[in-house]
């Protein structure tokens, strides 16, 4: 009975542990499915909807292929509609049983789109000869736009696959639990063999024989004996070393892995994610989203860093025109221009390749758009740099409007997070202290006629070092070191940049605007001759003249100007001014 009790559990045992094996083999699950499709169309863009990317759940494998290049990138689907604009493309999407991609031609009245590598809209991008495949994990507002060159057809060969859940949760306990029996099944054997040997020992003692006298001179023959092979306790042996392989390999099969195993022996496998807070907002209002995440800024800045160092080297103002306009722009076009002739002239400041240290997008779904951001450089004896860039429609690269260094001890306003973003401020906007297209001119007011001014109590002059620079004092002795021969005279006005406001937490708003000094020095009497210097002399290439010069010098002003109800002064907190101009007086 014993005998037959291990057999049983001997069969159990591999049963369950074959089974266990199978399910994890032959009687596996596919691990994923895959819908595709070939576009007949001849539309030079094509884009893969955030719907067909998540219709099933999962990260998607996606394989794009077709003639020539391949380039695929994903993004915002608002801002891949908003770049592909009025092309006509192909919509890729998915049947109803979800086995198969779709295509559909939506009609528009272009044939062709602009090269989409670099372009600042996309948060990832991919490019191969023929063939492409890549993995995204994307979120429900994430489209992919598919381009050969802008040209020619999009490729025409699409195919996505999702991960399919075909763990075998049983496995693990089946094979283990096989293993486990198998051994009870062993000691099950053991027990039995040893019973059986017990049993088979004499019931009564043998009866004495008489002893037999011993002959002289016989010698017993000698016979062979056969040892016997094998028996119980040879067999026994064999299936002691054979258990111990048989537990190795269940164990090495079943492993550790959460697949094998039922959620509830593993404590689960999925992570939660805490969600990130968003302000609430007034019934029936929706917020925008911010106008690039914080990955996308830092790829802008650095391709900033990388085209405004190219140009700084080769003084080439053309090489600028890629990611400046603006005030910047012009601020760095004069400042080449008098490098070319005065080698010894101070450069204009690096925009440096470091830490991305605060990051304000605008809300925005439409364009333009705008963002504040200071970059840390890596070298700390170098002020951070504010950039305000602007991008002015969705195929256009964001551009640096303003570059300005931060003063020594400049305190920002809390913003709010890269994620969220601030609105941009119209410039005549009541609620703020001021508006932002009245700063300049308060400010070059300040200049001129210093604490006299009627804005001087507006603005907390304390700790102003451009005051210092450019303010009434140094206007005046300016003043003083032209020769009685001649007259300087001074005037602002708005350069030609547009103020630029985003709000911040306390209902405030940083402020960047452009003011424009213009200095005019002429001869008071008969015959007298003006004599330039410096970066006037560099830039309008005169000498001397008897009808005088004039020169418009640009200030990229920042600011932070609190709200209307705030009794807070509007606060400097950078700045970067140059010679735009000069020229001889008609």
């Amino acid at each position: 009975m014993r005998f037959i009790a291990a057999i049983v559990t001997f069969v159990i045992a591999f049963g369950m542990i074959a089974y266990g094996i199978a399910q994890r083999t032959i009687l596996a699950e596919p691990d994923s499915i895959t819908a595709s499709t070939v576009v007949s169309d001849d539309a030079t863009v094509s884009v893969i909807s955030s719907k067909t990317l998540k219709a099933l759940d999962g990260r998607q494998s996606v394989t794009i292929g077709g003639p020539g290049r391949v380039f695929a990138a994903y993004g915002r689907t608002e801002d891949v509609l908003a770049w592909v604009g009025d092309a006509s493309y192909n919509r890729i999407g998915i049947n109803s049983a979800k086995t198969a991609l779709t295509s559909k031609l939506v009609s528009g009245s272009e044939t062709k789109v602009p090269d989409p590598r670099g372009s600042d809209l996309w948060l990832d991008e991919y490019s191969r000869s023929n063939s492409l495949n890549f993995f995204v994990n994307v979120p429900d507002d994430i489209s992919i736009v598919v381009v050969s060159d802008g040209t020619k057809p999009a490729p025409n060969r699409f195919s996505i696959s999702w991960p399919l859940d075909n763990r075998t949760p049983w496995s693990g306990p089946l094979i283990v639990g096989g293993g486990i029996l198998l051994l009870i099944g062993l000691g099950i054997y053991l027990w039995a063999f040893t019973h059986l040997r017990r049993s088979r020992g004499p019931r009564r003692k043998t009866p004495k024989m008489p002893k037999v006298p011993k002959q002289r001179g016989y010698k017993p023959r000698k016979t062979g004996t056969v040892a016997a092979k094998g028996g119980r306790r040879s067999n026994a042996r064999r299936m002691v070393a054979i258990v111990p392989i048989l537990l190795v390999g269940t164990v090495a099969l079943s492993g550790c892995s959460p697949e094998l195993w039922p959620e509830f022996m593993t404590g689960g496998s999925s992570a939660s994610a805490t969600p990130t807070p968003t302000p609430t907002l007034p019934a029936g209002e929706k917020l925008q989203a911010p106008a690039v995440t914080l990955p996308q800024l830092k790829k802008i800045v650095a391709k900033v860093s990388v085209a405004a160092a190219k140009a700084d080297a080769a003084i080439d103002p053309g090489m600028l025109k890629s990611r400046f306009e603006g005030p910047a722009l012009e601020l760095r076009t004069a400042n080449y221009a008098i490098r070319k002739v005065d080698s010894t002239a101070q450069p204009a400041a690096v925009i440096p390749a470091g830490e991305v240290n605060v990051t304000l997008p605008q809300q925005s779904n439409t364009w333009p758009r705008t963002v504040f951001t200071v970059v840390i450089p890596s070298d700390k004896t170098v002020a951070p740099v504010a950039l305000v860039l602007v991008q002015a429609t969705p195929r256009a690269n964001f551009k640096v409007d303003y570059a300005t260094a931060l003063e020594a001890g400049a305190k920002l306003p809390d913003v709010a997070p890269a994620n969220v973003g601030a609105p941009r401020l119209k410039p005549g906007t009541k609620l703020l202290a001021m508006a932002p297209s009245d700063v300049a001119l308060a400010y070059g007011d300040i200049l001129e006629k210093g604490t006299e001014s009627k804005f001087s109590k507006d603005f907390d002059l304390k700790n102003d070092a451009l005051i210092g620079l450019i303010g009434f004092e140094a206007r005046k002795a300016l003043q003083a070191k032209v020769p009685a021969t001649a007259a300087m005279t001074f005037a602002n006005s708005d350069g030609p940049g547009d103020s630029i406001a985003l709000g911040s937490n306390n209902a405030g708003a940083i402020v960047a605007v452009y003011l424009n000094e213009t200095v005019t020095v002429k001869p008071v009497e008969a015959g007298a001759s003006v004599n330039p210097e410096g970066a006037v002399k560099s830039l309008s290439g005169i000498t001397g003249t008897t009808k005088g010069t004039v020169a418009v010098y640009g200030d990229q002003l920042l600011f932070y100007v609190p709200p209307a109800s705030s009794k807070n002064k509007i606060v400097l907190l950078g700045f970067a001014t140059g010679l735009v101009s000069a020229k001889e007086l008609p």
